[in-house]
């Protein structure tokens, strides 16, 4: 048996290097979530505007035409919604409907109450609003996104963008189809080539698109002078560069036929590499269980920082919650709150006095670090964040105890299920696809957009979290940065991430 036991991690990486390809060349994950919430009216959760926003927000994604472009509104007077979506000109129709749906659920999430409202992130945007916003070309409210490697040479980099953009500007403000947009490169001697592209909502005139572009390129140099990559978020336009590429260029230089994915519909091509991938990772399931394995191992970077994200976690005083607030939430660490049990410590349920539900991780040994090391290995970890990692949401110290404050997830882990005879049946087809699709999504972020070199070292079917949606969330991630290596437990403890 012992010959054997490369195997798991053989048809591990086999499953991952499958399931990462299909996810990423279809639904490649948003680098950031940016809102802005208006404060200029709110309403309540039974209130008729509430009824009228989530009906507009449900109608985007199904409705959204191929242009990628959609704007709507319901209701009368006070209780009238407006919204506006655009997806990036360069998405697939059934992309397009994919992000929009991400984007109608975030921006509820991002604005509770909010009257006015606008959500963007890599690859669409979502306003809306109680006042008319058609046709009307928007400036503000706007944001930044921008790489933190400079260019060498910024003057000449700056004239040959410039001619880049101009160039640009004139075919989105001219452009006869109905997506208002442009994407091109230009060579830049002796360092990359740059790659940019420039897009308009389909409501506003050509001299208001070439404005808001215009003003977009002027504000480059004012919050990121000399980086090698800048986004400019409006509620009108889009403006991107890059040294990299980042656009698909076979649907900016030929237009490929629309295809169309409803969940229910695929070509037999793609349809049978999405089984193969589900056949080999469950095969793989199923070893773990007959054997006992456990996979492991993902590890990553970060390149980008965004200017006025709300998500942005600054200081880890903000972070740290009161010890006998989190002790009282627990019932002071009750069995019968217990959730169970991980690697590092016990986890149990808590109601915080707001009524908040979390996950609190009582971690089991001495981290080895004094508190301030602590601390900032916890601001950051707290700072990787997405939408299926498990949030950690603070911690909490007295004496030698450590708590880990965690978002509640609902449904529990995935073992649970797997290992359910009746919870088992639940995990339809759609469901299982739906799991492991975020579990990749999930590693995909931690292997290429997250802030830390990252190895997870336990990833296994109890570290996969479900929500209320059964959306897969990745649990323990980056605690191995809390601890210091344990010197008996073998050299795979010495790289817990840089």
């Amino acid at each position: 048996m012992s010959s054997w036991k490369w195997l798991p991690n053989f048809i591990f990486l086999v499953c991952l290097i499958n399931l990462v390809a299909i996810v990423k060349s279809q639904f490649p994950d948003p680098i950031f979530i940016h809102s802005k919430c208006e404060n200029n009216g709110s309403y309540t959760s039974n209130s008729t505007y509430k009824k009228n926003l989530d009906t507009i927000l449900s109608s985007i994604s199904p409705n959204i035409d191929t242009s990628g472009f959609y704007n709507a509104s319901v209701g009368e007077k006070s209780d009238r919604v407006n919204v506006i979506a655009l997806c990036r000109a360069d998405l697939q129709p059934y992309q397009c409907r994919y992000y929009v749906d991400d984007a109608r659920k975030e921006i509820l999430k991002k604005c509770p109450g909010q009257k006015q409202a606008i959500l963007w992130h890599e690859f669409c945007m979502v306003r809306y609003s109680d006042e008319a916003i058609f046709g009307n070309v928007a400036y503000s409210p706007f944001d930044w996104c921008n790489s933190i490697e400079n260019v060498p040479d910024q003057d000449k980099f700056y004239q040959e963008l410039n001619i880049l953009l101009d160039s640009l500007r004139n075919q989105t403000v001219y452009n006869r189809s109905p997506k208002k947009f442009a994407a091109a490169s230009r060579p830049y001697p002796d360092y990359r080539t740059i790659y940019a592209f420039e897009q308009c909502t389909a409501d506003i005139t050509p001299q208001d698109c070439g404005s808001c572009l215009n003003q977009s390129a002027l504000e480059i140099r004012q919050c990121c002078n000399g980086s090698r990559g800048v986004k400019i978020l409006r509620p009108s336009c889009y403006l991107r560069f890059d040294t990299d590429p980042f656009y698909n260029e076979s649907m900016v230089e030929t237009p490929q036929k629309p295809s169309f994915f409803d969940g229910k519909t695929l070509d037999a091509a793609e349809k049978s590499q999405k089984e193969a991938a589900f056949f080999c990772l469950l095969s793989y399931v199923t070893y773990i269980y007959l054997s006992k394995f456990s996979f492991h191992r993902i590890w990553l970077n970060v390149s980008l920082q965004c200017g006025e994200g709300d998500h942005e976690i600054s200081t880890v005083e903000s972070l740290q919650y009161n010890f006998s607030n989190v002790r009282d939430a627990t019932d002071n660490f009750s069995d019968a709150n217990k959730l169970g049990q991980g690697g590092f410590g016990f986890v149990y349920k808590g109601t915080l006095s707001n009524g908040n539900e979390v996950a609190v991780k009582r971690l089991s040994r001495d981290s080895g670090q004094g508190d301030t090391e602590f601390k900032n290995e916890v601001l950051l970890v707290a700072k990787l964040q997405h939408r299926n990692l498990v949030r950690l949401l603070g911690f909490s110290m007295e004496g030698s105890e450590r708590l880990l404050v965690y978002e509640f997830v609902c449904n529990g882990s995935l073992d649970r299920f797997i290992f359910d005879p009746i919870k088992r049946a639940d995990l339809d087809w759609e469901k299982r696809y739906k799991i492991i699709g975020g579990v990749a999504r999930g590693l995909l972020y931690l292997h290429e957009d997250s802030r830390l070199r990252i190895i997870h070292r336990d990833l296994k079917a109890s570290n996969v979290l479900l929500d209320g949606e059964m959306n897969s969330k990745i649990s323990d991630f980056g605690l191995a940065r809390l601890f210091v290596p344990d010197e008996t437990q073998g050299n795979t403890n010495r790289v817990v991430g840089t």
